[in-house]
């Protein structure tokens, strides 16, 4: 899968951008705060209809502006037009200008694997940060399991509004037990496709790893409540918490507490491993979504690198590099072309962004 043109009205510090990319390797060049970064969150957004750096959609439209577009080719089986809209709170998407009533419909046909410097911090990170990358991966290898998700975070808000309403009075068990039996319901369908996802990474994992330079078993663990039990198991879980859950006016056990935790060497790393192993288990790890979704989509997704080589030194820009198969469109945000190497440059596309200005041409 590639993006071969984007266009962009009023998105960021862009009033109008329109770009045309190479099947291959794009590298963005530009000093901090010239944009270089808005290009590529322009590309995820159309892709997940949200942006990786906000979740307020009203910040993306350039001052002065009452709504912002960005528009895109991507080719796949077929070449297909893509936009998005954001005006007024609402956000409209379409493809081949057919306008897609729900955003879960359109999501999960662009594919897009983004790493960043953030993601450096996914081991340290809070549960919930975890819980969402999981979120973003699975829906567009499904958007079936996205629609789960929102049915579930909708049955809980109204199980927990409630739990707090009758914190003084006499809980209605008709209605709680309705409640319980949907979150069981989308609960287990969400657990399965979550294990599912954290199984097949890990069949690839830490083969990634030992290619990259650490010579160690790394694996994942998906912890939640929901793991190997039943409805009926389930359902006399919640029937014993209610108590708890209605003192604290929320439910306390579900999906929605899930995590995933990775052990290096049946250690977990979050305390036992260097601050280099952890870097190079999320890289392992983000790597490994690569292959997961070549297996699952039949296409290998777009590759978003942003400013990650700030962060990392020569040897390992090099190792990530060399194992990026030649058939991934990648796109590389950086300040620095110095720690790219020159075949891998003569191989790609070079925009620099300089004064607002953008000029593009192949490495030479």
């Amino acid at each position: 899968m590639e993006i071969t043109s984007l266009k962009l009205l009023n998105f960021r510090n862009f009033s109008k951008l329109d770009l045309n990319f190479y099947e291959k390797k794009n590298i963005i060049i530009g000093n901090n705060g010239e944009g270089k970064t808005n290009i590529i969150e322009a590309i995820f957004t159309l892709a997940l209809t949200k942006s990786f750096r906000t979740n307020d959609d009203s910040t993306l439209i350039k001052d002065g502006n009452n709504l912002y577009k960005i528009e895109g080719k991507i080719k796949s089986t077929f070449i297909n037009d893509y936009k998005l809209v954001y005006q007024d709170n609402i956000k409209t998407v379409k493809i081949n200008n057919n306008k897609i009533s729900k955003l879960s419909d359109y999501i999960s046909n662009i594919l897009v694997v983004i790493f960043s410097i953030n993601d450096l911090k996914l081991i340290k990170d809070t549960p919930s940060t975890r819980r969402k990358l999981l979120n973003l991966e699975i829906s567009q290898i499904n958007n079936i399991y996205l629609k789960y998700v929102n049915y579930y975070n909708k049955i809980l808000k109204q199980r927990n509004n409630y739990l707090k309403k009758v914190f003084n009075r006499e809980i209605n068990k008709e209605y709680i037990n309705i409640l319980d039996d949907k979150l069981i319901e989308y609960g287990i369908k969400i657990n399965e496709f979550r294990n599912n996802f954290i199984n097949k990474i890990n069949e690839v994992l830490s083969e990634i790893y030992k290619k990259i330079g650490i010579d160690k078993k790394l694996s994942i663990f998906y912890k939640s409540d929901y793991n190997g039990l039943d409805s009926v198991q389930l359902k006399k879980i919640y029937n014993d918490n209610i108590g708890k859950d209605k003192n604290l006016g929320s439910t306390q056990i579900g999906v929605h507490h899930d995590d995933f935790i990775f052990y290096i060497d049946d250690y977990e790393a979050k305390f036992y491993a260097s601050e280099g192993q952890q870097k190079s288990a999320v890289i392992a790890f983000k790597l490994a979504e690569l292959e997961l979704f070549k297996q699952t989509k039949g296409e290998y997704p777009i590759l978003i690198l942003d400013d990650l080589f700030s962060e990392l030194d020569t040897k390992k820009i090099e190792k990530i590099l060399n194992y990026i198969n030649i058939d991934i469109q990648t796109f590389i945000t950086t300040t620095d072309l110095k720690k790219i190497k020159k075949i891998f440059l003569k191989e790609s596309k070079i925009f620099e962004i300089k004064d607002g200005q953008i000029k593009e041409d192949f490495y030479e």
